[in-house]
């Protein structure tokens, strides 16, 4: 038996709850996955694996070896990378996981220096704003706004994306100009923005001074993707609140223009996300450094605190 390739089998199992999603991560036959299972299971004379025709879980006797095979096999690769990532460059593919904005707007246009810089790495982008399973789907990294919610991750916060607050001139001249945030729940419309954890709309905090206020926003359309919800304000929708690298070129052009100029929207804090117990590669981290070297160069992302 090879006592490493079945603890990595079990540890993969027990992550992502099934044979055929750790066969598939591994890329390496269920049978022969299942077999270096069952292996692991006589050498060390427990049952470490529950199943049934529906489910994988863990044994008692699994949760004790599965906390110490990670924290091993998370020793071994780490003293493997040490030893090569000074000798030889990054290789490998990485599957990151990040929203159709950071993608289109930040990262794509300049993804051949990345190339350049690491040519061995092959990257395969997901681009979607929903709640991912890193290790389930086994994805390396996310890259996501705002605050974490789940404080098992490990996160590094590559920057700050500003926001702007506009409409497009026909809705002006059709509308007027809002005054005060609280118009935005009166006389006049927002595009809503559908949040994917709740499906709910985004609510919106502006800030002058001492003064703090929250808003809902009067609306007759709400979307769910960001290119539609630029789209939606220059046809004269609503007014939004969007990131501010996303309306730039129309702000020039005057195809939107800037409302309630004398508020404040705060900035939204951006991560790299990245499982705790998977070993940061050299790869990942060569990635996740270029990233945040890209964020602070873009006149619109301050740099991370």
């Amino acid at each position: 038996m090879d006592q490493l390739s079945a603890m990595r089998a079990f540890v993969r199992v027990v992550e992502t709850g099934s044979f055929t999603k750790a066969a598939e991560s591994l890329r390496v036959p269920k049978p022969s996955l299942t077999k270096l299972v069952q292996q692991l299971e006589g050498h060390v004379g427990a049952k470490l694996l529950n199943r049934t025709t529906r489910r994988v879980g863990v044994s008692t006797d699994g949760a004790i070896y599965y906390e110490r095979a990670t924290r091993l096999l998370g020793d071994i690769d780490e003293l493997d990378g040490s030893m090569t990532s000074s000798q030889t460059a990054p290789k490998g593919r990485l599957r990151v996981d990040m929203s159709t904005p950071i993608a289109t707007h930040l990262l794509i246009p300049v993804l051949c220096d990345f190339h350049k810089r690491y040519p061995d790495i092959q990257l395969e982008i997901t681009v979607t704003d929903r709640a991912i399973d890193l290790i389930g789907e086994n994805v390396d990294c996310v890259i996501r706004g705002g605050e974490l919610s789940d404080q098992s991750l490990i996160a590094r916060r590559i920057g700050d994306l500003q926001f702007t607050v506009c409409a497009a001139p026909s809705y002006i001249e059709k509308h007027g100009m809002p005054t005060h945030p609280s118009d935005l729940d009166k006389d006049h419309y927002t595009v809503a923005y559908l949040l994917a954890r709740t499906g709910r709309p985004y609510p919106w905090e502006f800030v002058k001074g001492d003064e703090r206020v929250e808003v809902q926003g009067r609306y007759f359309v709400a979307v769910n993707d960001s290119q539609v919800y630029v789209t939606a304000a220059l046809h004269g929708q609503g007014v939004i609140q969007a990131a501010s690298f996303m309306v730039q070129e129309h702000l020039k052009s005057g195809a939107l223009v800037p409302v309630l100029t004398d508020w404040h929207v705060e900035n939204l804090p951006m991560h790299i996300v990245y499982p705790p117990n998977r070993y940061l590669s050299n790869r990942l981290r060569v990635f996740v450094d270029w990233v945040a070297e890209t964020f602070s160069k873009n006149e619109w992302v301050r740099r991370a605190s």
